[in-house]
């Protein structure tokens, strides 16, 4: 049960990651009053909210291809986001470590035995 919650809450917080990082630049060309420039703070609290359940999920997983697909994720958005916050400028490799946590998730969530 504890690894299904993992598997909803990675998922969730993953989605929400790329909904923030697609959807952000977005309403900066917009003019809607917005002048806050994109807080790179924000990503990584996305990062670090999934390396902990990338930590959890994994921590017990026995396939090594999922195990290795899972921290190449964390790995992509945490250069991301490292490169974001030396450089200020927005890495595409965020959106490719997001969907590819997402994936991981959902593939792990189907391996589960309900």
């Amino acid at each position: 049960m504890k690894a299904k919650l993992f598997d909803w809450l990675g998922i969730s917080a993953a989605v929400l990651c790329l909904i923030h990082c697609l959807l952000f630049p977005v309403l900066m060309v917009i003019p809607l009053g917005l002048e806050h420039e994109h807080d790179a703070y924000i990503d990584a609290a996305f990062l670090l909210i999934g390396a902990v359940v990338v930590y959890r999920v994994t921590n017990n997983m026995e396939s090594k291809k999922l195990k290795y697909t899972f921290w190449a994720a964390i790995g992509l958005i945490a250069v991301s986001v490292l490169i974001d916050m030396l450089f200020h400028i927005h890495s595409p490799l965020i959106y490719i470590g997001a969907a590819l946590l997402i994936t991981a998730h959902i593939i792990n969530f189907k391996n589960h035995k309900h």
